[in-house]
């Protein structure tokens, strides 16, 4: 069956698609045939060719044949993007939409948590302090990256990406119904604000994980090329490989792109904090959150998506326990092993299904430092806009800067997409993951210590000095000194946060994207686990000491990250090649709410016959 599909993939392709007429993808290049999600789940998308900025368009193809590189062609030859699916676009958009009401509510929380009600100072609502509104705000970090290990089994066994996503934002909508609610001037006066946020907290938590763990993998895989492939840019005559990690490298730079425009909410909630009312602030994310929502079911036919896979997960979990019980050795756990040195253990699965795990399993170990980068992160959810509200604001909300890191990464990701990263490959530098992540716990510790410098300004100015918390007036310090701090961690999130989701989309097999990233998003509860930790040294006079020690702990974690894991650069290309041996995905619509097919579809195994 699947070798008359691809003939007749290669007809439509050969044959059929050259007498249509060309259309234009939304980067401008010109997209051939248009298909249907169900036909372009079975065809190798023709790549367009391109400009000198590393994307190529159909304007600029030499011929139509693709020739497969050879090893010397791969170390030699410039790599550059493909074009881009409409669908991804699409997913860009509603994770928009999801990041400006997620950052929306939580911009005032510091605010709403920290200050009491009717403070003429700054704007509040429950007065529990520096130290529990950090507490507080690191908790629902910590929760909403914890809860995608939820949503991932369920995608990932149940029902797939996209109905998790339909499914978990009808509990986001209601978390962020309570949160509305409950922060109007009459339910804070009748002490409803710290139930309903509390409540809000863990609802939009839960929601939030169904989404954060699905999205971020739904989005590349409406990109369907698996192989590199030359082509011969006509105005030079240059020979480039189209390479589809280059691709994913895109993709995830504009996902990130729009997430960061969508936390651009922050300044519009706490202006409107600060002028018309908490309910003011947490209306607007709940609209935005819906339209969000109507366009992601208005999408659902251009979804390209990968169905559930049954006991996929628990699948995994046995395999490896078939490893930890042979002394680390994940080759026991394939049947053919098992085969020829005796069958021990039931292994209802194929060999390609181990070497994908262990390629997953390479990802994972490579998160594992990445909880102190998000302590650094989460410095500007909290600490930092309590430092801003002992400066000289002239004017503008304390909370408002922290929307100088989102101006940051919308200013910086096209610069590094279409500039420093396509130069560094035409000089021959590939900038490898792991080395890109490397830089951002280098660039992250600078913000840090610039942090320490900013709060000793602070300290050795008047009229407080080191207690300026204690005060009615700020220190004489101008608020507008701390935005180094907010673009070094800007520009450490290029090279570490957007290459965390690329890495874990990449290596991670198939059939459990959801999962791995899953596991990217936990080290983010870690962090928030850690900073719930430093919280009782966030106040005065220690916080000087506290930055300078955070700023240690990431050059250290930096150092370590690449000793351990240089060795990965190497093997990047080997690892990204076996994204090709999996099952092909399908159009989001033939997949029912319940999310199983109904055919191709293995009982005892919970595995579609493809995989087994």
């Amino acid at each position: 069956m699947a070798e008359r599909e691809g003939m007749v993939a290669q007809l439509h392709a050969t044959e059929v698609a050259p007498r249509k007429s060309s259309q234009q993808d939304m980067s401008g290049g010109a997209t051939g045939a248009v298909l249907t999600a169900p036909a372009a789940a079975h065809m190798d998308e023709k790549s367009g060719m391109g400009d000198d900025k590393g994307t190529l368009d159909s304007s600029s193809i030499v011929s139509s044949e693709s020739e497969i590189p050879t090893e010397e062609e791969l170390r030699t030859l410039r790599k550059v993007s493909d074009k881009l699916p409409w669908s991804a676009f699409i997913v860009a958009l509603v994770e928009l939409c999801e990041r400006f009401a997620f950052y929306g509510l939580s911009g005032p929380f510091q605010n709403y948590i920290q200050n009491p009600y009717g403070d003429p100072k700054v704007p509040g609502a429950l007065g529990l302090d520096q130290t529990g509104a950090t507490g507080l705000g690191n908790f629902f970090q910590f929760w909403c990256y914890v809860t995608p290990i939820l949503g991932a089994i369920v995608a990932d066994q149940y029902l797939g990406k996209f109905n998790t996503i339909v499914y978990f934002s009808i509990v986001y909508i209601t978390g962020l119904i309570i949160l509305f609610v409950t922060s109007l001037p009459v339910a804070i006066e009748h002490g409803a604000a710290l139930g309903g946020l509390i409540a809000a907290m863990i609802i939009i938590g839960l929601g939030t994980g169904g989404i954060k763990s699905n999205v971020s993998p739904l989005i590349a895989e409406q990109y369907r090329g698996t192989k590199p492939k030359i082509r011969v840019l006509p105005k030079t005559g240059e020979r480039v490989i189209i390479d589809p990690a280059v691709t994913i490298q895109r993709i995830y730079m504009i996902f990130y792109l729009c997430i960061n425009v969508g936390s651009l909410s922050a300044i519009a909630t706490t202006e409107l904090e600060l002028h018309v009312g908490f309910w003011s602030a947490y209306l607007l994310p709940l609209c935005m959150f819906l339209l969000g929502f109507v366009i992601l079911l208005m999408g659902k036919k251009f979804y390209i998506v990968r169905p559930p896979k049954g006991s996929v997960i628990t699948s995994a979990f046995r395999a490896l326990w078939i490893g930890l019980m042979n002394r680390g050795n994940m080759n026991a756990a394939k049947p053919s092993y098992q085969d020829e040195y005796g069958r021990k253990y039931k292994t209802p699965w194929n060999d390609l299904f181990i070497d994908e795990l262990k390629r997953g399993l390479v990802a994972c170990k490579v998160f594992v430092f990445f909880p102190v980068y998000w302590v650094v992160y989460s410095q500007m959810l909290n600490n930092f806009i309590s430092q801003a509200a002992t400066m000289e604001l002239h004017g503008i909300p304390n909370d408002i800067m922290q929307n100088i890191d989102p101006i940051t990464l919308i200013i910086f990701i096209p610069i590094f997409d279409r500039l420093i990263y396509p130069f560094l490959r035409k000089i021959g530098i590939p900038f490898r993951p792991i080395t890109r992540i490397t830089f951002g716990f280098f660039t992250a510790a600078l913000a840090m210590a610039y942090a320490a410098i900013v709060q000793h300004i602070i300290y050795a100015s008047p009229p407080c000095y080191n207690a300026p918390s204690a005060c009615d007036v700020p220190n004489q310090v101008h608020v507008a000194v701390q935005t180094p701090a907010y673009l070094l961690i800007g520009i450490s999130e290029i090279f570490a946060s957007i290459t965390g989701l690329e890495y874990a989309f990449t290596k991670a097999p198939p059939s459990m994207k959801s999962f791995v990233m899953s596991m990217f998003l936990l080290t983010t509860a870690f962090g928030s686990a850690l900073g719930i930790a430093l919280s009782p040294t966030a106040k005065d006079p220690k916080l000087v000491w506290m930055y300078t020690g955070i700023a240690v702990a990431a050059v250290l974690a930096g150092v370590l990250f690449w000793v351990i894991y240089s060795k990965y650069n190497n093997t990047e290309e080997e690892m990204n090649a076996m994204e090709d041996m999996g099952e092909k995905p399908v159009a989001a619509n033939e997949i029912p709410a319940s999310g199983v097919l109904a055919h191709d579809f293995d009982p005892e195994t919970g595995r579609r016959d493809s995989h087994v």
